[in-house]
């Protein structure tokens, strides 16, 4: 097990490569390397790489190939006209700490590949064209991708295809680009898990949507928070899928657009929707096809247990042949509950049982009789904290010493927040600035948000939101984290 030094400032390829003072210059002459199980290559922070890295070994599982990076500094960057990293047939391969910028495809392209992961990697303005997108794999095995962030990429932020074993966790994706670009598209593949994503097309130059799940198997799409798009969800078509425990909201643009959507690119059986607030949108859930299409079953469709407020049409809609229940939602007042269309009706295949109106949905999740009134399946899992008019739904963080906001005292618009243990932040803390209030973790790890209410917008749509982004090192034991923080602020003074 060999590690491999690369240092594009101070390295030179005539170097051994095997030590910080003897680092290669170039990504190439790693590429003329036969890399073996067990072996690293780390890139030392600072350097920029204008070159494609072509992985061509494979490691095993219990030793994969590694790259990553040393030193202290920004990430290493590699900035290709090419893929930022190409590999064909390479298994066992693990790529972390990296940056991939402007690169002219994909940021990263695996083909024939199998057990990979992709961590802690940014990913800046990759793709030259609305076709190459910024991660992609396809035709492989269990693919994960982790704790990244990609943003302003050309194409789908994340593209998946024919892959059996597919992972995508607490990534941050954030307007993809293009007349066909997704934040993240999946097709024809199995055995996946969507959770604790934050992905916004708020921004986005693309007529399309958040998540495309095009003939998935066994899938699970939870916990994460979906903003923006012409659609939340386009889920078409597939088989035991469970949508659960999302916040979707602004879903607009168009008068088909949608937070869920299936049922018209192939069969759709034992769909399971639940635990969503579905919220800031044009259609609910919605369960139809083109007419005079090829006609599809759809079977075991489930919805239920989920929150629908402020939609320009029903929270439900069916138009074609199906069969399955809506039950146990909560819908705010002025939100249609259901659009069902007279043949479906009469067939008395789908049936809608115990969803309750409420005046304010959100006076209904922190109001204990209200609660009780309509089942405890109206609450919001989504929120983690509360705080007079804040809300903090979004924790997406793979904290190594607990994973949990806690709710403080605090008053005059302060919320505090308690994370990472006794994990130090550096000697003034960090504070990060944003459109509304700022955001300051100290070095006790407590995490405090101030609004500032000069900065709120004249006109608005009901409430504004902001999000932030930060990391964490304690710099002694290796342990690090990061996290994404979504608050929203109601501009009449109650939770949203």
């Amino acid at each position: 097990m060999t590690i491999y030094y690369v240092n594009s400032a101070t390295g030179s390829d005539r170097n051994s490569g095997t030590g910080q003072n003897s680092a290669f210059a170039t990504l190439s002459k790693v590429e003329s390397l036969t890399l073996k199980p067990g072996d690293s290559v780390l890139l030392a922070k600072g350097s920029v790489f204008n070159e494609q890295f072509d992985i061509k070994y494979s490691g095993t599982e219990s030793a994969p190939i590694k790259i990553g990076s040393y030193g202290t500094g920004a990430a290493p960057v590699i900035h290709s006209g090419g893929d930022g990293i190409h590999s064909l047939y390479a298994s066992n391969i693990v790529i972390e700490n990296l940056k991939i910028s402007n690169s002219g495809g994909a940021a990263i392209y695996g083909g024939n590949v199998s057990n990979w992961t992709v961590r802690h990697v940014e990913v800046d303005k990759a793709g030259s064209s609305a076709e190459a997108g910024s991660v992609k794999f396809r035709n492989s095995k269990n693919i994960t991708i982790a704790d990244s962030k990609i943003a302003g990429v050309k194409g789908d932020g994340i593209w998946i295809e024919k892959v059996d074993g597919v992972k995508l966790l607490n990534n941050t994706v954030t307007n993809s680009h293009g007349a066909t670009a997704d934040a993240v598209q999946v097709n024809d593949s199995s055995n996946i898990l969507i959770q604790g994503n934050h992905l916004d097309q708020t921004h986005a130059d693309s007529p399309k949507g958040v998540i495309a799940l095009v003939r998935a198997a066994n899938a699970v799409i939870e916990d994460n928070t979906l903003t923006g798009g012409g659609f939340g969800i386009s889920a078409p078509a597939g088989k035991n899928v469970a949508i659960r425990d999302n916040d979707i909201s602004g879903f607009h643009g168009y008068d088909w657009s949608f937070a869920v959507g299936l049922g018209d690119q192939g069969d759709t059986r034992d769909y399971n929707i639940s635990g969503n607030h579905i919220h800031d949108g044009a259609w609910g859930v919605v369960i139809t096809a083109p007419v005079g299409g090829t006609s599809y079953d759809r079977t075991n469709i489930k919805v239920h247990d989920n929150v629908f407020d402020d939609l320009t049409q029903s929270a439900l809609k069916v138009d074609r042949p199906a069969s399955g229940s809506f039950y146990n939602n909560t819908i705010e007042s002025g939100v249609n509950a259901t659009s069902i269309s007279p043949a479906i009706v009469d067939a008395h295949t789908f049936s809608i049982s115990n969803n309750h109106t409420v005046t304010n949905v959100e006076t209904a999740l922190t109001t204990t009789a209200t609660k009780a009134a309509t089942t405890d399946a109206v609450a919001d899992p989504a929120v983690v904290a509360v705080h007079d008019n804040l809300k903090i739904f979004t924790d997406t963080g793979d904290a190594h010493r607990g994973n949990l906001l806690e709710n403080d005292s605090s008053d005059n618009g302060t919320l505090s927040l308690r994370r990472f243990g006794d994990e130090s932040v550096g000697k003034h803390g960090l504070t990060l600035t944003g459109e509304y209030g700022v955001i300051h973790v100290d070095r006790d790890g407590s995490y405090a948000y101030t609004l500032d209410e000069t900065k709120l917008p004249a006109t608005h749509d009901g409430h504004v939101s902001e999000t932030f982004h930060y990391g964490i090192n304690d710099g002694t034991s290796q342990h690090s984290d990061g996290d994404t923080l979504t608050v929203f602020i109601h501009m009449d003074g109650l939770l949203t």
